[in-house]
């Protein structure tokens, strides 16, 4: 996420012309499905990152919409446990450095998920897609502090936590599903699917024609989805191969 802050030119080029340019040649040739994987800062985006992911996941869309045979789809998810540029391996090496635990702020909240899980999301959108969806996966959060409560208990450290303040881009909680998005989604048990808008781009309609309500009067939050506590933390930490290995378990 920093580094496309720093660097949005970087992140157009990656997120919005890269999906392009891969999504044209998947068409192109024939290629049978497609999943576009975006994350939960792409929902009411205060970032660079989650910007160019937003407009990434509308390129998705509309080819979808296009596109005769190719089949493309979206999974949209929060942060994977020990995935590269995540704060877990970041707590581990401190923890074993007999370091700090630095904090941004106590009670930020993010969607947690293991990489199987990830995983199980990509490929559940294999399975059930059938051109212009966003796949979300019902995940719980924690609170920062509780993420770093669990990584001492799990390693048994006494290593205290220090505040640093919130990083440039960030926000107090991610969301996975804005109010729009929310109102138009189908509850598929451990998943959420968000259909495309099936409307063509005729600026008459937009004149005289829309929708009369919004049901969901608020977004699929951090903070409004199911907290996870140290132990509950705990218990997904143990499900990262790493951690498992630094404490001798199989």
């Amino acid at each position: 996420m920093p580094s496309c802050e720093f660097n949005p030119i970087e992140a157009v080029k990656t997120n919005i012309i890269g999906t392009q340019n891969v999504l044209d040649v998947a068409c192109q040739k024939g290629v049978e499905k497609v999943v576009c994987l975006s994350t939960d800062k792409a929902v009411l985006p205060v970032n660079a990152m989650g910007m160019s992911k937003g407009l990434m996941e509308k390129i998705a869309v509309v080819k979808a919409s296009t596109s005769a045979k190719t089949i493309i789809s979206v999974t949209r998810y929060g942060n994977v446990l020990f995935s590269r540029g995540s704060v877990v391996p970041l707590f581990r090496e401190n923890i074993k450095k007999n370091h700090s635990l630095p904090i941004t702020e106590p009670s930020m909240t993010r969607f947690i998920m293991t990489l199987k899980e990830a995983m199980q999301l990509v490929l559940y959108a294999f399975e059930h897609s059938k051109g212009g969806e966003i796949f979300v996966q019902k995940s719980p959060a924690c609170r920062i502090d509780t993420l770093a409560m669990a990584m001492t208990k799990l390693y048994s450290s006494g290593v205290k936590m220090e505040k640093i303040g919130i990083r440039h881009g960030e926000k107090m909680s991610e969301s996975l599903l804005s109010a729009e998005e929310f109102s138009r989604s189908i509850d598929m048990d451990g998943y959420y699917k968000v259909l495309p808008d099936s409307r063509d781009l005729n600026y008459q309609n937009y004149l005289s024609h829309g929708n009369l309500n919004i049901e969901q009067d608020t977004e699929y939050n951090s903070n409004n989805t199911l907290i996870l506590g140290v132990d509950a933390v705990c218990s997904k930490l143990l499900e990262v191969d790493e951690i498992r290995k630094d404490l001798g378990l199989k």
